[in-house]
């Protein structure tokens, strides 16, 4: 079977509005039979109508297909931003022929533009005649804004497939997910068991990357099961799920802006998982440990005053901590002019691993991210220009 083939059960569509210079920019799949659902989404105070009318629907446990329109967020447009994102979604039941209330919305793009709702009328209100024929590698590629590859990843469980897509480069430092993300499996699962699964699935992962500090307006993280394949133990769909998720947010961040290495921060032995996940996001985030990552600086004092700025956590004592890079200690041994130079060997690499040890409890967390390159700045100093 084609890796990028959707679960059975499922069927794609991209199309041109127009939102952008080229190439499909809306896409859609959609379940031929009715779907268990779970989501979670950004927790910004400006989330858009997307965000808002998706979430309201996923909280009935049952939807039957999304539809993500690229390059425009639909965020700050007011009363008629809400009555666009309603309009789409009827467009969509229509041509379907499903319930509007089981369809989702998602939007990325610029904030405070409208829909163009004279090309997206057109092509949505066309698909009545449409091909469903796209499979998983189309839709990531409609959906992408600065992304410069489209995001795909595939595992089985049991006689089920487990199909992810995701985009998003920018402005990601999610409190629930990721730009956006969907995941498409036909195995049969109830909607309280698959919240509980996709829950702990976006936890380990989409909640573990920081690209820019940046939280969206518009992370949507939604997972759709047909049972098409019937059912399989919750143990293999849990498994599954968080691959799935894991695979995602490894491309995420390794295709963050600018980016051109991956940067994943562990830390050890701290008193429970919240707390070792503020500090690696304290490192990941931090613009002077990216920059040096990025120029392969040895500059290894970076994070230990990364690890400082967590005040609040005054159980953390310098006498205990360990830093290393790779399997390179940084601190507290002490480096001689070789032992930076072979610091910046290690920090060359395109994927760096580095390591803080707190010393106080048995709790762990791994967080992802990337450099920080001219390039990031380039991007978005000129992204609506």
């Amino acid at each position: 079977m084609d890796s990028f083939a959707l679960p059975a059960g499922f069927i794609g569509f991209t199309g041109r509005a127009g939102l952008r210079d080229e190439g499909d920019d809306v896409s859609i799949v959609a379940s031929t039979t009715p779907c268990a659902c779970a989501g979670m989404f950004t927790r910004s105070r400006f989330e858009g109508p997307s965000v808002t009318l998706s979430r309201r629907r996923v909280a009935s446990g049952h939807s039957r297909a999304v539809v993500v329109v690229a390059k425009n967020a639909n965020v700050a447009n007011g009363r008629q931003g809400w009555l666009d994102a309603v309009e789409l979604t009827g467009l969509v039941a229509t041509g379907l022929q499903v319930p509007v209330e089981e369809v989702l919305v998602a939007s990325t793009g610029v904030i405070g533009r409208p829909y163009p709702m004279d090309l997206l009328r057109p092509l949505l209100g066309g698909l009545r005649g449409a091909t469903f024929d796209a499979d998983a590698h189309r839709i990531a590629q409609a959906m992408m804004t600065t992304d410069t590859v489209a995001k795909t990843a595939v595992q089985g469980a049991g006689p089920a497939r487990v199909v992810g897509v995701a985009k998003g480069v920018g402005m990601i430092e999610p409190d629930m997910a990721t730009m956006l993300a969907f995941v498409f499996t036909d195995a049969a699962v109830e909607a309280t068991t698959l919240d509980r699964l996709w829950r702990r699935a976006v936890d380990d992962s989409f909640n573990c990357l920081s690209v820019d500090t940046d939280t969206s307006t518009s992370d949507t993280a939604v997972v759709l099961a047909n049972g098409a394949a019937g059912p399989v133990s919750e143990a293999a769909l849990s498994v599954a799920l968080r691959e799935v998720c894991l695979d995602l947010t490894l491309q995420l961040a390794r295709d963050g802006e600018g980016a051109t290495k991956l940067l994943a921060v562990s830390v050890r032995s701290a008193r429970d998982r919240d707390q070792a996940r503020r500090v690696a996001k304290a490192v990941v985030n931090s613009p002077l440990v990216k920059a040096a990552v990025h120029g392969a600086d040895p500059n290894w004092g970076r994070v230990a005053m990364a690890v400082g700025k967590c005040h609040e956590d005054t159980d953390i004592d310098p006498d205990r901590v360990k830093i290393r890079f790779g399997d390179l200690e940084t601190y507290p041994a002490q480096q001689g002019e070789a032992g930076l130079a072979r610091l910046s060997e290690v920090m060359s690499a395109d994927h760096v691993e580095i390591e803080v040890d707190l010393g106080i409890g048995p709790a762990e967390a791994t967080v992802y991210g990337c450099d920080l390159s001219a390039e990031y700045v380039r991007i978005n100093a000129d992204y609506t220009t």
